[in-house]
């Protein structure tokens, strides 16, 4: 009697007593215990027990049956704290009611409802979906399991949903995009799914896209269900048209969730705290395992309300077995973007995007956390600006440099003491187990070494053992060689981990292989799949093992990461790799170009070929879906090519770089699309392949300004595009060139090749392309003086971009006519030209080239002696600048400014 006891309902229907497993009988006994635990402590009568059980026909001795059962389950619980007690005309489950899971989900959900705070709320819902553990009553069947079925995935929706809306509050937007994107096109009609979406999307700093996500609900609400949105909609649609967003896009909370199970570390934690207080950085060092990143994310939420400007996070990959260290500038771009930036306000120089951040950061209160840093030199040039914000980093090396060229303070890390180590074992097999056998925790303990990592694979394995003992368990560990180890985690950790290995199933060993060797620093689920060969929901149930036994990690989106530690063990388990790695490039070439088209669906179409067998494919079923799908697999992508071009899938090297061009352009990930096309460039062997290569790395130096390189790069795709003989290869690598000559200023060279492109668009019959080709001669021609040719050119464009309806093309013309009849001194024209062109780039929120079309409208007022509508147009373009964090255009404009003539 005493020992702890589960019974679980949300998942498969199973009873432990003092962490061992109760054997149930077959599936009407197991019904029988779940009908009374949904009713815990109530009297269930005996026909109502016979209706669930066996539905509203029953056999003619149900009741004798059913006595059967409870004496049976009597038995099986006998000497516990359950107890089946007679009552009358029925039946009761006797037990402490947190003993059920399904109980304690609704005491955690309902104590949530009463709270006002939202990280406790966060918090309370998150353990509260922690209990659900798969499909709700499995082996049980039978009509009333599968309505109560219903019922419960009803409950823990609203739970769900409810959780979200908590970290939606607390500006999680950006880090729940994908995920609540995923459920936004599964529920098209669930206006608060919808809602949380516009949020998520807004607080990404993803306005425009919200606002597109209203029409689409509202177009589809509209057209099959006759009914307008309801009003929280409507009221947020309203909200973020007045960019009255509830958490702007300039307080990112980046942060991953806090460790669950945390344990002691109270000195250093202090340290911390001290460390915090007056140095203003500190560096976590410690081996492999030894649990930084845990201390690093637990002070962090232990102190959130320190931070009320957001809280910025990198994983530097200093230690990835099977990564290179990232680029201080690659974690810039993204803090960039996590303050809002739009890709058009990023600078191009690298100097100039680090100054940039220190300036956006140099009086907010913002907490920066650095992981897996591999010396000091990978975090100085990231460090933020002034010293209002707080810095964390870890690393496997003491950072001496930034302990002695920047006042960061150096926290030594050691493995746990043993009364945490005890604690934290605690948390993973109950208190219960760990009190009983006082000597074979010691023991344990010690064969761990106290390091955090081991003692959680051990806690995880151990629940899987619920029929031996510790002191067996400790007896196994000793057997495979783990002798009382100095907390040597490259020796340690190994040894657990095979022990662990062996009681995976072959397919949790066979996935968690091909884990340990998958290229970038996370998977998705469909990713994970594809690498597999298995169905979704399989594999969803192959990594909950996996993390059940705490070989992985499952974050937010239901992605899958491993310590390096345990992936570089799993790396080298024996498993077929060749077919899975290329199920998986496949996913991420057929995936992205679904995903391209709907991010730029003028795009050429590009032949792929048939995706490798058991290859899952998940296109989204909009644009916004398909941006979160590129960013939350940003970290992955460039791997995925690496491993493509290791193993001469050359083909599919280029094409990854192909299908994520838009994205890198849309999002001014211009570090990504270098390197993507330089690697493209080096394994592609298709002539018409290295043609677009060469030109899009030439299009893409040229707009970081390496003119050179660029050049380079565009002889050579033009040279090889003549060769091709193929007329859109002729064309965009004239057009490509013409674009990079006008970039220096070089207008008659520019001039040349636009003319020489428009015959070979003219060829491919696409009327997009044809237009643009327009317009780029009418602007080079303008810009040499050939305004009548200019303007015929782009009269022509702005027929074309009209009838073809895209608003953001024909802007571009009508600002190439505004320019050139300011050229030809026609002004009041130019004037008007100027202002529906402002009118139609703020109609596509392109705030960017309204500044500069606001630039150019000041000339032809000035022109006119029109001194302060010149003025106004550009106070309102420098506002612009500032705004946009563009300060060289800013300082050229307020040098304008001065030089306007007085009365």
């Amino acid at each position: 009697m005493g020992s702890a006891v589960e019974i679980a309902l949300l998942g498969e229907v199973s009873a432990r007593v003092g962490g061992h497993g109760v054997e149930l009988g077959p599936a009407r006994q197991r019904c029988v215990l779940a009908a009374l635990a949904v009713d815990v402590n109530r009297a269930v009568s005996v026909a109502q027990l016979t209706e669930r059980i066996w539905g509203a026909d029953p056999p003619a001795r149900s009741r004798a049956t059913l006595h059967s059962y409870v004496s049976r389950l009597r038995q099986a619980l006998a000497d516990t704290d359950i107890e089946l007690a007679s009552r009358a005309g029925g039946y009761a489950l006797v037990v402490d009611e947190s003993a059920v899971d399904l109980t304690r989900f609704r005491q955690l959900r309902d104590d949530a409802r009463q709270q006002t705070d939202d990280e406790a709320i966060a918090r309370i819902l998150s353990e509260a979906s922690s209990l659900w553990r798969g499909e709700p009553l499995t082996g049980v069947g039978g009509e009333w399991a599968d309505l109560t079925r219903d019922r419960l995935a009803l409950e823990r929706d609203a739970a769900e949903l409810d959780l979200v809306d908590a970290r939606l509050r607390l500006g999680h937007g950006p880090e729940l995009l994908a995920t609540i994107s995923a459920r936004a096109s599964a529920r098209p009609f669930d206006e608060r799914v919808a809602a949380q979406h516009m949020r998520a999307l807004a607080q990404a700093g993803r306005s425009s896209d919200a606002l597109d996500q209203f029409r689409v609900v509202r177009a589809r609400l509209v057209e099959e269900l006759g009914a307008e949105p309801g009003v929280e909609l409507r009221e947020l649609h309203e909200k973020l048209l007045l960019s009255d967003q509830e958490p702007a896009a300039e307080v990112p909370r980046q942060l991953p969730s806090a460790p669950m199970q945390f344990a002691g570390r109270e000195e250093d934690l202090a340290e911390l705290d001290h460390a915090m207080r007056t140095d203003g950085v500190a560096a976590i060092a410690g081996a492999g395992g030894m649990g930084k990143t845990w201390l690093a994310l637990h002070w962090a939420h232990r102190n959130l309300h320190r931070f009320p400007d957001g809280q910025l996070f990198v994983d530097l990959r200093g230690f990835s077995p099977d990564e290179t260290p990232m680029e201080p500038d690659v974690a810039i771009r993204g803090f960039l973007h996590a303050l809002g930036l739009d890709a058009n306000r990023v600078p191009s120089d690298r100097r100039a995007r680090a100054a940039l951040f220190r300036t956006l950061t140099a009086q907010r209160r913002m907490l920066m956390v650095i992981d897996n840093a591999v010396d000091a030199s990978q975090v100085v040039p990231i460090l933020p600006g002034g010293d209002t914000c707080r810095v964390l980093v870890t690393s496997r090396n003491r950072l001496q440099g930034l302990v002695t060229g920047h006042g960061a303070r150096a926290v030594g890390l050691d493995v746990l003491a043993d009364g945490d180590a005890s604690t934290l074992l605690a948390g993973r097999i109950g208190a219960t187990r760990l009190s009983a056998e006082p000597l074979a925790v010691a023991r344990l303990i010690d064969l761990c070494g106290g390091l955090p990592l081991a003692l959680s694979i051990v806690g995880a394995r151990i629940l899987t053992e619920p029929e031996l003992s510790l002191a067996a368990i400790a007896q196994q560990l000793e057997e495979l060689g783990l002798g009382a180890l100095d907390a040597d985690p490259s020796v340690s950790v190994p040894v657990v981990l095979s022990w662990s290995y062996r009681a995976l199933t072959d397919r949790q060993k066979e996935l968690f292989a091909l884990l340990g060797s998958a290229p970038g620093e996370d998977i998705g689920l469909p990713a994970a799949a594809s690498l597999a060969g298995l169905s979704t929901e399989d594999t969803r149930t192959t990594l909950l093992a996996l993390e059940q036994a705490s070989l992985v990690s499952i974050g937010s989106g239901f992605r899958a990461r491993m310590h390096d530690l345990v992936r570089a063990y799993a790396a080298e388990r024996p498993v077929d790799r060749g077919e899975a790695l290329r199920r998986l490039v496949d996913h991420h070439a057929h995936t992205a170009h679904a995903n391209d088209r709907l991010i730029d669906p003028h795009r050429p179409l590009i032949e792929l070929g048939k995706a490798a067998p058991k290859t899952v494919v998940t296109p989204a079923d909009d644009r916004a879906g398909a941006l979160a799908w590129f960013d939350a697999e940003r970290g992955t992508r460039q791997a995925v090519q690496q491993a493509a071009a290791w193993r001469g899938w050359n083909d599919r090297v280029v094409l990854l770089a192909r299908v994520s061009h838009a994205y890198h352009q849309l999002r001014g990930h211009l570090d990504d699309e270098l390197a993507m096309w330089q690697t493209a460039i080096d394994a592609a062997d298709d002539p018409e392949d290295r043609v677009v290569a060469h030109r899009i790395m030439g299009s893409s130096l040229g707009q970081v300004h390496r003119f050179d390189e660029a050049q380079h790069h565009l002889a050579s795709s033009l040279a090889l595009a003549e060769q091709v003989g193929e007329p859109l290869q002729l064309a965009d690598a004239h057009g490509t060139l013409a674009w990079l000559w006008a970039s220096r200023s070089e207008y008659g060279k520019a001039f040349e090749h636009a003319k020489a492109a428009l015959p070979h668009y003219q060829k491919t019959g696409n009327q997009m392309l044809i237009a643009l080709a327009h317009n780029n001669i009418g602007h080079c021609a303008g810009e040499v003086g050939d305004t009548d040719q200019g303007r015929e050119h782009a009269t022509n464009a702005l027929t074309l971009l009209h009838e073809l309806g895209d608003r953001q093309g024909e802007a571009t013309a009508v600002d190439t006519l505004a320019r050139i009849e300011h050229q030809v001194g026609a002004h009041a024209k130019a004037i008007a030209l100027y202002e529906h062109a402002i009118e139609l780039y703020r109609a596509e929120n392109d705030d960017y080239t309204t500044a500069n079309v606001l630039t150019n409208l000041g000339h032809p007022h000035l022109a006119l002696d029109q001194r302060d509508q010149a003025v106004e147009v550009w106070e309102q373009a420098l506002e612009m600048f500032e705004q946009q964090g563009r300060e060289d255009e800013a300082d050229r404009m307020r040098k304008q400014l001065a030089e306007v003539p007085g009365d």
